[in-house]
């Protein structure tokens, strides 16, 4: 049986990639030292994600490293638009038949996540994520701090205002989807494999799950 509400994290679990690191892929393309640049930001990458260090900082440091513009987030978003993850493209009908359920809770950006999941019929509405902050020329100078999902523990804050009832379920790859479950309204938690598997997020996990149909699987 469906449950009342689906947590769907969106980079490594609706998308393969991640999509800051890919907005570093190709904004670092031509610059002298890319290799040492994207290392570091991989490393802080995985550090938020396995709860090695806060979610902020690592978000704070990436940032600190990259100069982006809008036309990047243009460039990269037709990237990240063909690398939906596999299993949830096959399942586009189940997500658009129960798409105002699915609430996508990232701390990527909505710049980069809203045309991508409006295409699976996932309201924008139902996007909770990070936003940038350009100025008149179009550069990108910061992330929106006001925005709840910028600070420690955004996403299990930013699940526990929605006031959501019954059966929750989060999915994703990285502690702080585990976050929604342990201090927040997820009853479930699966940790997602497909695009990368994190042991010690799957030792966390109530299930997990290989693709999205090993989901459908539970649900049956």
């Amino acid at each position: 049986m469906v449950p009342d509400y689906i947590i769907i994290d969106f980079d490594s679990t609706f998308i393969t990639y991640e999509s800051l690191d890919e907005l570093a892929k190709y904004k670092l393309s031509d610059h002298p030292d890319s290799e040492v640049l994207l290392s570091r930001i991989k490393s802080l990458t995985n550090a938020g994600m396995n709860g090695d260090i806060p979610f902020k900082q690592s978000l704070d440091q990436r940032m600190d490293l990259l100069n982006l513009d809008q036309a990047d987030i243009f460039s990269v978003l037709n990237r990240l638009s063909s690398c939906v993850t596999p299993s949830f493209e096959k399942n586009k009908v189940f997500i658009k038949k129960n798409s105002k359920r699915i609430i996508i809770i990232s701390g990527g950006f909505k710049e980069l996540i809203e045309p991508i999941v409006n295409n699976y019929g996932i309201l924008s509405s139902n996007v909770y994520a990070n936003e940038f902050i350009y100025n008149n020329s179009n550069q990108i100078i910061g992330i929106d701090q006001e925005n709840i999902m910028s600070s420690n523990q955004g996403k299990v804050k930013q699940a526990n205002l929605l006031n959501l009832e019954g059966e929750v379920h989060a999915i994703g790859d990285g502690y702080t989807d585990y976050e929604i479950k342990l201090k927040g309204p997820a009853t479930h938690f699966f940790a997602f494999t497909e695009n990368i598997k994190r042991k010690n997020i799957c030792a966390l996990a109530d299930i997990t799950l290989s693709n999205f149909d090993d989901y459908l699987t539970f649900l049956k």
